[in-house]
């Protein structure tokens, strides 16, 4: 039948949290249930009867509670069609009762390996019951109705209510396809825990919160967001989120996660940085971020690893920007800054997690390590006669945090606390190199004694030439081109500072 009204259900969960409701509307309609061990106890304190599992298997709970319901009686009461003869003589035959409605929470596998909890703890709360009545019940769905989640108890309460404790076919597929996604969603975390240590070669992603977005990239283009961004901000203002926002932002909270320990303030557009600044106040630094480029800054993406109190919301509430993020705001600087209601401001509760990016190629997927390589003066070689000073090794750390987080080809020029400008995603270095001296001219910035920082080795010598002439009197480039000599041969021949990292930071 299309409806089935439930005659029996078997409960075993994990979290009782707002089980109550349903249980009423089981007692009110006179259903029989089966329960198991603290379940039991929690149903019976609604005042509901309970048929103990083992009572109908004969088995009591053992090895420590890992065998509970694996049983022919419960897995047979939930897997025979009751539209089929045979089944049906064999249910008979064997006394197996038909059991209409299974409701299962699983173990808190994530939860225990997010605690940092021991192997032991971590391997015990892999559900082996629960697992099994899921993908059970979840197969014979034309005869029984699965819920597999402590979210979905509300959304069965009201359908129960609805139908007078009845369930469509329609319901009951639904609910499957909810449980096959809880169940590959819980294997696929098991797999990735024991996969850290074995390195099998396979991808597994699972998502289980969703996002609908009001658009991709353009108007014509649909986009969802699937992750848990509430855990990595509050969103105490504006407008929701896009999906180039989502994109900027990433970019945003990469970068500024460089600069741990210093006061430092990014600007970004389409994912690059045309200001950052280091400063010994949030003000100072958007201040010198914003002179870097006044033009684009204009809807950009603000981001700052320190609390923005109202002297710096004062001085950057004028400009129009999409989003600011900070790890905090000052209840002074939430009231100049909430002025304009369509402005983004999201508090950062935690760095970013993972080690790995994804992305769709092709027909396929590839998958590759986070950058995570970020150099210091200790991994500098130099490569010319002359050694930069101290200010310029500094200048240099500062230039290659950028030029890290800049499309290729790149270039970026700096002092040791101001980007003065960068050339961005050209198809030349040299190109990238002429951009970014045009630009830094144009917002009237001196490149005399200014850095340079490439994000790739010099192919030939005509980019430190052009820099060079520029006034730029030291170079941090990864080296490794066969030509590396004519690049150090001018820069020794006029007096400019190169060192060498090793480390390529392409960017695409």
């Amino acid at each position: 039948m299309a409806t089935k009204k439930i005659k029996s259900a078997l409960i075993s969960v994990y979290y009782k949290d707002n089980l109550e409701p349903i249980i009423a509307l089981l007692k009110k309609h006179d259903v029989t249930i089966y329960s198991t061990g603290g379940t039991q106890k929690f149903i019976e304190d609604q005042g509901a009867e309970v048929i103990p599992v083992e009572e109908l298997t004969s088995y009591p709970s053992i090895f420590g509670g890992r065998v509970k319901t694996l049983h022919p009686k419960i897995f047979g009461g939930i897997l025979y069609r009751r539209d089929n003869e045979g089944d049906l003589s064999q249910a008979g035959e064997y006394d197996i009762p038909a059991i209409d409605l299974v409701i299962v929470d699983l173990y808190p596998f994530e939860e225990t390996v997010a605690s940092g909890a021991s192997e032991a703890d971590i391997i015990e709360k892999i559900d082996i019951g629960g697992i099994s009545l899921i993908r059970a019940a979840a197969k014979n769905f034309k005869d029984v109705t699965i819920i597999a989640s402590k979210d979905q108890y509300t959304e069965l309460e009201g359908r129960l209510t609805e139908q007078d404790g009845a369930t469509t076919l329609a319901d009951r597929r639904y609910f499957a396809a909810q449980a096959f996604q809880v169940s590959s969603n819980y294997d696929t975390h098991i797999f990735n825990y024991f996969n850290e240590a074995e390195n099998i070669p396979a991808l597994k992603v699972s998502e289980t919160k969703a996002k609908a977005l009001r658009y991709g990239e353009n108007p014509h283009q649909n986009a969802h967001f699937y992750g848990d961004m509430e855990a990595l901000f509050d969103q105490l203002n504006g407008k929701e989120l896009s999906y180039n926002n989502l994109v900027d932002v990433d970019a945003a909270v990469n970068l500024i996660a460089e600069f741990k320990g210093e006061t430092a303030f990014a600007i970004l557009k389409h994912t690059n940085a045309c200001g950052v600044a280091l400063a010994p106040t949030v003000k100072e630094a958007y201040q010198k971020a914003f002179d870097a480029d006044t033009t684009s800054a204009f809807g950009g993406v603000l981001v700052t690893n320190q609390t923005v109190d109202k002297d710096a919301a004062e001085e950057m509430h004028s400009l129009f920007f999409e989003v600011l993020i900070a790890p905090d705001f000052t209840e002074e600087a939430l009231e100049v800054l909430t002025g304009k209601k369509n402005r983004i401001l999201l508090k950062q509760k935690m760095d970013l997690p993972g080690t790995k990016m994804i992305k769709t190629l092709l027909n396929g997927v590839i998958e590759q390590d986070k950058d995570l390589a970020t150099e210091t003066k200790a991994d500098f070689t130099v490569a010319t006669k002359k050694a930069p000073s101290e200010a310029e090794q500094n200048a240099l750390v500062f230039a290659a945090k950028i030029c890290k987080h800049t499309k290729s080809n790149t270039i970026i020029l700096s002092n040791e606390n101001q980007l003065f400008s960068s050339g961005v995603g050209q198809t030349s270095r040299v190109d990238a190199l002429l951009q970014a001296i045009e630009k830094a001219k144009a917002f009237g910035f001196d490149l005399n004694g200014a850095v340079m920082a490439s994000d790739a080795f010099f192919p030939f010598p005509d980019c430190v030439e052009i820099a060079g002439k520029a006034g730029i009197t030291a170079v941090v480039q990864p080296g490794g081109s066969i030509k590396d000599q004519l690049s150090i041969d001018y820069c020794d021949e006029n007096g400019i500072a190169m060192v060498m990292t090793g480390v390529r930071h392409f960017k695409h």
